[in-house]
């Protein structure tokens, strides 16, 4: 690997430190399998579900975020005050509708000095919120440090009884967050490269409770305030030619834009789905099963997955200083992104 890849000096945009937060219940592959009938070795071995974390009575979208981002200052060892920019990478599924939860999370972290918003890309947020904070410190000089932080309990929101959404089975919950500051070449934010479609734009979605359908106590009854899919078949149709080969793309792309190879790749960073899916990225790669992490006791905490594959990857030695690290998502919409790190310090 070439040690000359990447910025400089002030050019750098490095990540000071990341951190995640878990709900300590869990929903089992057994607990799946009971509540949507199918048999517990296809919820274990196709769906690669063990377990799943699932949200306690205080675990909020915004609160496990602010928990997340307590724990990666103190990392850190950052005054709150010091930091510029606090961007929301949680869901919208949170505490309320129509809400800014990054000026709730800027308040609670005592980023006092900050200006904060919120990002949106379903599971793609944090690959999306990564390229837009590195190329808004690189254009202000007034933004040094940015906390990206948020949470995710869009498990609230599958109904088990419904086939339809069986590829979200898997949805769980938690929190996760990371600090980036510019000048600071260590674990350097390379280039990232994402890939939207809006032809499957209204393939997956909550029917009711937005401007369309109001929500109703009929509504309510029939569950329509949870994830649907209005035409599986034409989806799946559709997202069979594509999906697998822009998550290749992005990766290529990403990998390429930060002066590498393919071949360069250290560890990846990848969110959850099914076994098949997960080896068969691994195996296109060329990459070994012990350069990734499967979360099969996590299932898939959105767009926290990167962040949490990242934390799990360094307490197993999975990283070292000079690999290549790329964080690779996807999100319904649909949505694909990928972005290089190059962990440890920059030798060039």
């Amino acid at each position: 690997m070439n040690d000359d890849k990447g910025a400089s000096g002030a050019a750098a945009v490095g990540l000071l430190s990341l951190a995640t937060y878990v709900p300590s219940a869990f929903m089992s592959a057994r607990d799946i399998a009971e509540a949507s009938g199918l048999p517990e070795d296809v919820v274990e071995q196709k769906l690669g579900i063990r377990r799943k974390p699932v949200p306690g009575p205080d675990d909020h979208s915004c609160e496990m975020g602010i928990l997340a981002a307590r724990l990666a200052i103190g990392k850190a060892g950052i005054d709150p005050g010091d930091i510029d920019l606090v961007i929301y990478i949680g869901e919208e599924h949170k505490e309320y509708p129509v809400w800014t939860a990054a000026l709730q999370l800027q308040h609670a972290v005592g980023a006092v000095n900050a200006w904060a918003f919120d990002a949106a890309l379903r599971c793609g947020t944090t690959i999306m919120a990564l390229k837009v904070a590195k190329s808004l410190m690189l254009a202000d000089a007034s933004i040094r440090t940015v906390l990206l932080a948020g949470g995710y309990r869009n498990v609230d929101l599958i109904d088990y009884s419904n086939p339809r959404t069986r590829f979200m089975y898997n949805l769980a919950a938690g929190g996760g967050a990371m600090l980036l500051r510019r000048g600071v070449p260590q674990h350097e934010v390379l280039e990232s490269h994402l890939i939207t479609d809006g032809s499957f734009a209204q393939d997956v979605i909550v029917p009711a409770g937005g401007t369309k359908q109001p929500l109703t106590p009929e509504l309510l009854a029939q569950r329509q305030p949870q994830l649907d899919v209005p035409d599986p078949e034409a989806m799946k149709r559709r997202l069979d030619r594509t999906s697998m080969q822009r998550f290749l793309e992005v990766v290529k792309r990403a990998v390429e834009k930060s002066g590498y190879r393919l071949e360069d790749i250290a560890y990846l960073a990848i969110l959850h789905m099914k076994r098949s899916a997960h080896d068969y990225i691994l195996r296109e790669l060329g990459l070994r099963e012990e350069q990734s992490l499967y979360l099969q006791d996590y299932g898939h905490i959105g767009q926290i997955d990167q962040i949490l594959s990242l934390e799990l990857g360094l307490e197993q030695g999975k990283i070292k200083d000079g690999d290549l690290v790329v964080l690779v998502s996807a999100g319904i919409g649909y949505a694909w992104g990928a972005t290089a790190i190059r962990w440890g310090g920059n030798k060039g």
